[in-house]
């Protein structure tokens, strides 16, 4: 199987370029950085010719900052170069993951090994509630199907089929990566999540995140807590209605 790493590297963030240079020898296949989006650098009228408000529902309340929509366009450069490079999978990562050794090559192993080509694979970065199916196990590792993914892109591998798909329902966009990649529905690619927790987040150990920069606000606070269970049901119905037709 063709497989190669892509790690998501902003060129001015040059604080992380050591946790990269870590990562690309750590992982256990090849791998080369893959430039980020910079949102800085972004016009006006880029942004909008590729995010608009309210496209898809249930509608995400909140219009994207510079910084997400940099992020989205990044991972879509990461799909593209899967896809362009004839690979049959690759494994995404953004420069503030670090990898938990020892079972971090048993876990990539069963997640490898029977991937679909139209298959993401996620590796959380902490334990969240995702309710689902195991479908697939190897010694410790196991790969489950949950019924709605949870947030988080610290790391996927991304089968050939997915990261076409994946492209093909994000030529526009209203909402972050993260939360796109939830609507199976939209994109028709197969989520699966990995355990046990084999990566970590260490954005706050190179100095804080450049992607995801926190919201400020107490009405915009208020709003997420309202919005957020309402928008996982109704998403979480609309993927359990996609995979009973896909059956």
């Amino acid at each position: 199987m063709a497989i190669k790493a892509f790690v998501i590297h902003l060129e001015r963030a040059a604080g992380r370029r050591l946790q990269v240079e870590r990562l690309l020898a750590t992982l256990p296949i090849g791998g080369e950085v893959l430039p980020a989006v910079d949102g800085l650098q972004m016009t006006s009228d880029e942004i909008a010719g590729v995010c608009r408000s309210h496209l898809h529902r249930p509608h995400y309340p909140f219009p994207l900052t510079r910084t997400e929509v940099a992020c989205f366009l990044s991972h879509r450069r990461a799909w593209q170069a899967i896809v362009d490079g004839g690979l049959d999978a690759g494994l995404v990562v953004e420069d503030d993951a670090a990898i938990v050794e020892p079972g971090f090559g048993e876990v990539l192993t069963a997640a490898v090994e029977g991937l679909g080509p139209d298959e993401l694979v996620r590796f959380p970065h902490r334990e969240r509630h995702e309710p689902g199916p195991v479908v697939r196990t190897r010694g410790g590792a196991r790969l489950m199907e949950p019924r709605l993914p949870a947030l988080g892109m610290v790391m996927q591998l991304v089968g050939r089929e997915a990261a076409r798909r994946l492209l093909d329902a994000s030529r526009c966009f209203d909402r972050p990566v993260d939360s796109f990649v939830q609507m199976q529905w939209l994109h028709g690619a197969r989520i699966l999540s990995a355990r046990p927790i084999v990566v970590r987040e260490i954005c706050g150990e190179l100095g804080g995140s450049v992607i995801h920069p926190p919201r400020a606000g107490f009405v915009h606070k208020v709003v997420h807590e309202i919005n957020r269970p309402l928008i996982r049901i109704a998403m979480r119905r609309a993927n359990e209605r996609w995979r009973r037709k896909a059956a």
